[in-house]
């Protein structure tokens, strides 16, 4: 295990900054905290062909999402993408940049969702609002210039948790079909005993500490953890979901929950890929790509699996 040369510098200018852990700030202070990072270190956008921010009817209300439309004349595939940032964190903002860059690679349009947060709305607030959103979107593909029947969802860390949840309601409730799942270093198991724990938990940027912060916030109760709404991994049958392309990293404490995802999904004859970059630290995609190459190499890995699912489609099968 040797850790990444850019992640390291990275690590050691945020020790050095005497910044204290998120996990020990008020929640509004971290919120800034994390936005200021990702705007320091985050990965610079791309032109696309338009950007529209509008909101939508969520659950509760009016929801924000903002929409990016690739060039091009369509219909376009679409790529439902949920932020990260353990469900008390995050915004449209923190993933901006690769957004365009999952757009323009993915030749896809994005519409990225501002679900509600914990803890002013707690578990399952977010859940419903994501599903809410990738149904609005299906409903509404032909005014978004998209093609219903090629509809993926993508996030990363809580993202990607969501994502893979909102692919399991989907498939119980009929609808949307979904045609495939990119799940950047997603959350799948609310328990902190793995390997990838022991080894990971203090150091990295996303402590066990933190974690357990952000569970928190947003399970105010601990039999919810049980939920397989919070936990995707504890869900009993993983059969009839897209195919999947799941990103991990070495020194990250989900790593060994994200390719047990994977490796169930394998287990359930789906067609499941798993990409871990060695060397990385949580959050090198989604937030940090702008100061690690391996960040922007993962969006670009990521983006492309898209592409290629998202090309002619997908119709459920028994991957052998």
């Amino acid at each position: 295990m040797v850790l990444d040369a850019q992640a390291e510098t990275w690590l050691k200018g945020l020790a050095d900054s005497g910044l204290p852990p998120l996990n020990e700030m008020p929640v509004d202070q971290a919120r800034a905290t994390y936005e200021a990072v990702v705007a320091d270190c985050g990965l610079q956008p791309e032109p696309v062909a338009d950007i529209v921010d509008k909101t939508i009817p969520g659950p509760a209300g009016d929801m924000p999402v903002r929409i990016y439309t690739p060039d091009g004349h369509g219909l376009f595939p679409i790529v439902v993408y949920f932020h990260g940032g353990g469900w008390v964190l995050g915004s449209l903002e923190v993933v901006h940049g690769p957004c365009t860059v999952i757009a323009n690679r993915a030749h896809a349009v994005v519409v990225s969702v501002d679900y509600r947060l914990a803890p002013e709305h707690p578990f399952p607030a977010a859940v419903e609002d994501c599903y809410a959103a990738t149904r609005w979107v299906a409903d509404n593909a032909a005014l978004l210039n998209g093609d219903v029947e090629r509809i993926a969802v993508a996030g990363d860390s809580a993202g990607g948790t969501l994502a893979a949840v909102v692919a399991l309601m989907a498939r119980d409730q009929g609808y949307p079909s979904l045609t495939y799942q990119l799940l950047i270093y997603p959350a799948t198991d609310v328990r902190y005993d793995t390997a990838s724990y022991a080894a990971n938990g203090q150091d990295y940027f996303l402590t066990t500490d933190l974690m357990k912060w952000f569970h928190r916030h947003y399970l105010p109760s601990e039999d919810q953890a049980e939920d397989w709404r919070a936990s995707p991994l504890r869900a009993t049958d993983l059969s009839g979901l897209p195919p999947a392309h799941v990103i991990t990293a070495e020194f990250d404490v989900l790593r060994d929950e994200g390719e047990a995802y994977a490796a169930r999904l394998q287990e359930a004859g789906l067609q499941a890929t798993v990409q871990r970059y060695e060397g990385q630290i949580h959050a090198f995609t989604a937030n940090l790509a702008g100061v690690m190459d391996n960040g922007r190499q993962s969006i670009e890995d990521g983006a492309r699996k898209l592409r290629q699912a998202l090309r002619l489609g997908w119709q459920p099968r028994v991957w052998l």
